[in-house]
């Protein structure tokens, strides 16, 4: 049978910008150091360890993790893009759910470049290939960056096809500037209004302002899991459990669907939430706190409706009640998400389950969502892979 997997402990280091952090490996050790500490185990205690980053030579992993110690632990690299972190969180929890091990590590870390992202390996195919194909198909070839010109080109859907406004995306990343105000580790946190947003530098005009889109950064993030069993006999925390989590790569509508909005993940995401709510039984009504993956304004729209907050095309009167921050429907990104607190790839997926974690413990300080007992994260990676956890208090 499944055992409970409990978040025994988290850890995450500000983000900064590139050029003003640590190195990858002091990064990942220092957030795999501060989950140890926060659960009060030792580094001994844990059986298995999966690392997730992006940009770094392999075993990058037993780079940061030997920083903590070397008891010859098995350590697994992974990448998944910028769901990357999450997947190791993923196989952590299924390492622990199943009764492989009793205690298992997730870290996540990325020591990026400045501007967009763009891609390394010039010499081969590319593993976007088939998504930059489609982009220049249905969207128009360009010459900015690519995730720009994926989520530009959704953007522009979204907005033709329910009759929307940019000023729907200028809200949400004003919201996120609210949210970040009022967390010590988020890069920015400086408030902007929706008018400030749709003045700054234009991307995709009429669509992509500078200000939609989340900064490159640079950081780490942990979180401990393991059995309810282990967590008692070692005085760890047991309020917070993984009540169920889903790992889900693109279907046929991707490159089917002839759509920009389901080629960046909703198509994925939407049925990985659906599986979710069935296996743990809850409802979309039932969440009370969500970190998504808002690595860019209009992905944060996509979601709210992939994850059944609202209808497809109903985005605009969610954000216009309210309904996506305090004293709405759920709190979405109470953290300030990518937006904000910035997008170190590896690190973004555990530094979302450092938030939840917080939430649920009630340890979340001003930006605390009141009487919180289930969170939502959702991760994404283009390319590609989503992965959606809920969290629920004890």
């Amino acid at each position: 049978m499944a055992r409970s997997v409990v978040v025994g402990g988290v850890g995450m280091v500000p983000f900064r910008k590139p050029g003003d952090s640590k190195a990858y490996y002091e990064m990942g050790a220092d957030a795999a150091r501060m989950a140890l500490a926060d659960a009060r185990i030792d580094y001994s205690a844990v059986r298995q360890a999966y690392v997730g980053y992006v940009y770094g030579d392999s075993t990058s992993g037993q780079r940061a993790l030997y920083e903590v110690g070397m008891t010859g632990v098995p350590i697994v690299n992974v990448n998944n893009n910028c769901s990357s972190g999450s997947t190791a969180l993923f196989l952590a929890r299924q390492a622990v759910e199943s009764g492989m091990v009793d205690c298992a590590i997730a870290v996540g870390f990325e020591q990026m470049q400045p501007g967009a992202l763009g891609e390394v390996w010039t010499d081969r195919p590319s593993s976007l290939g088939r998504f930059n194909a489609a982009t220049d198909d249905w969207a128009g070839h360009s010459e900015i960056p690519l995730t720009l010109r994926f989520f530009g080109g959704a953007g522009a859907e979204y907005l033709d096809r329910y009759g929307a406004k940019v000023d729907l995306f200028a809200k949400v990343k004003a919201k996120a500037s609210r949210h970040a105000a009022a967390n010590p580790l988020a890069l920015l946190r400086n408030v902007v209004t929706a008018e400030e947003v749709l003045e700054s530098k234009p991307i995709w005009p009429g669509v992509l302002t500078r200000l939609m889109a989340c900064p490159p950064t640079c950081g780490g993030a942990a979180a401990v899991v393991m059995s309810e069993e282990f967590a008692r006999r070692n005085g760890v925390d047991t309020q917070v459990r993984i009540k169920g989590q889903t790992m889900m790569t693109d279907l046929p509508g991707t490159f089917g669907h002839r759509s920009m909005i389901d080629l960046v993940g909703s198509e994925m995401a939407r049925a990985a939430a659906e599986q979710l709510y069935s296996e743990t039984g809850t409802a979309p009504e039932d969440v009370d706190v969500c970190e998504l993956h808002d690595c860019f304004a209009q992905n944060e729209v996509f979601t709210y409706e992939a994850l059944g907050f609202c209808k497809e095309g109903e985005a605009t009167a969610f954000v216009d009640k309210g309904d996506n921050t305090f004293g709405g429907q759920v709190v979405t990104n109470p953290s300030g998400g990518l937006l904000s607190k910035g997008h170190p790839l590896g690190a973004t997926g555990l530094a979302q389950c450092y938030e939840l974690t917080q939430q649920l413990r009630g340890a979340a300080d001003s930006r605390q969502v009141e009487g919180a007992r289930l969170a939502l994260q959702h991760n994404l990676g283009i390319g590609g892979a989503v992965v959606c956890t809920m969290y629920e208090k004890h």
